[in-house]
Parts: C-alpha cells; structure tokens; sequence
C-alpha cells in the first residue's frame, strides 16, 4: 500500500497525525507500506520574525488576544503530549518552510524522506531549533543521513527541488486538500487532518482488502 502524506513541517497537527499513523501501521506487522512525503506550505507568505514568539505571531495573524493564543497552544501541546511528543511552543522559532521542504525532496530522492521530516518536526515543535539558519539546516540534514555538499548546494541556489515542491502544492490543490495533514492511501481513500488511531485502522484495513 503507498500512503501519500501531505504535509507542512511548520504544523503542529502534521507531527502528530505522523505519529497516529505510525502507531496504526504497528498493528499491520506483514503490511507492505510505501511512504511518500508531499510538500504543502499552510502559510508561504511567513518571513522570519526576529524576536517575536509564536504566541504573539499567532495572536496578530488571527485577531485574538495573546492570553487566546496561548490556551490555543496550551491545548495543542497537550494534544501531543497524548501521542508521545513533547512541544515547547516558547522555544519556537518562526520560520518559512520553504527551504526545509526543498532539502525534504533532495531525502525523498535517497529514501529517507520520513528520517527528514521526523528531524525537522522534532527540532521545530521540541528543541527549538532555527530554520532559518543554513548550518542549522546543514547539521540537521547530515543526521537525516544526507551529505553536507549536496544540502549547502540545495540552500545556495533557490531553485533546486522548487519544483518539486510546487508540483505537490498544486497536486493538493488539484485533489481539493484544504489543509493538512491530509493521507491518501493507494489513491483510493483520505484522511484529512489528525484522526484517531482508529481511523488509520479502519482505513488501511479497507485498503488491503
């Protein structure tokens, strides 16, 4: 079965529905799955925010008070904390994910697309880390198992993997995702946003059939 993942590394609800999904196919020890990680960028138009935090960035996007923002957040970490994960919204820095994605195709190209998303998501929602940086990027990349050169050389020039990444926004576009996490199974069923176990189950169960 392949499963298509649309997906923004700047989405808390992408991390977790990862982590839902990865826990469903547990349940399917003899399954054959292929994972495709699909670029999609919830808000292209971010630019870095340098000394803002994402309590008070969020609050002015949505027109709602920094005390909402925070509750907002507060329910959304505890949400994490459900399926194992461990969210610092204080640490994070606000970035575009633009260039991530563009090194997260240059990973699909060496089969280790999920190894650079979880890195990516892991140092964003837990530890923090600045996507904005390129050594940043470069140390983060090398753990996912991708060589130095070939991630300064994807950062240096802006349009190396670009269309790639477009190529799957306007696919999402095409296929009415209107938002994400959105998973496509062997392109016959969805399942939008961050479901339930469950809902993975039921899913895969009625793909293999």
């Amino acid at each position: 079965m392949k499963i298509e993942i649309w997906s923004d590394i700047m989405c808390p609800f992408c991390y977790i529905g990862k982590r839902q999904l990865e826990t469903a196919l547990a349940e399917f020890p003899n399954g054959e799955f292929e994972i495709e990680w699909k670029s999609f960028q919830l808000d292209p138009t971010i630019t870095p925010q340098a000394g803002k935090d994402v309590f008070t960035f969020l609050a002015e996007r949505k027109g709602i008070s920094a005390e909402q923002s925070i509750e907002m957040h507060k329910g959304v970490t505890e949400r994490a904390k459900s399926v194992g994960l461990d969210y610092h919204f204080d640490k994070a820095i606000i970035s575009n994910s633009l260039t991530s994605h563009r090194i997260i195709q240059l990973a699909k190209t060496k089969k280790l697309g999920d190894e650079m998303e979880e890195i990516f998501f892991k140092s964003y929602f837990t530890e923090g880390r600045d996507l904005n940086d390129t050594e940043t990027l470069i140390e983060l990349a090398v753990k996912a198992g991708l060589d130095s050169n070939e991630v300064k050389e994807v950062i240096d020039n802006e349009n190396l993997y670009l269309d790639n990444v477009h190529s799957d926004i306007h696919e999402a576009n095409e296929i009415g995702v209107q938002g994400v996490p959105f998973f496509v199974f062997d392109r016959k069923y969805a399942v939008s946003g961050a479901q339930p176990v469950e809902a993975f189950v039921n899913t895969i169960k009625e793909g293999l059939k």
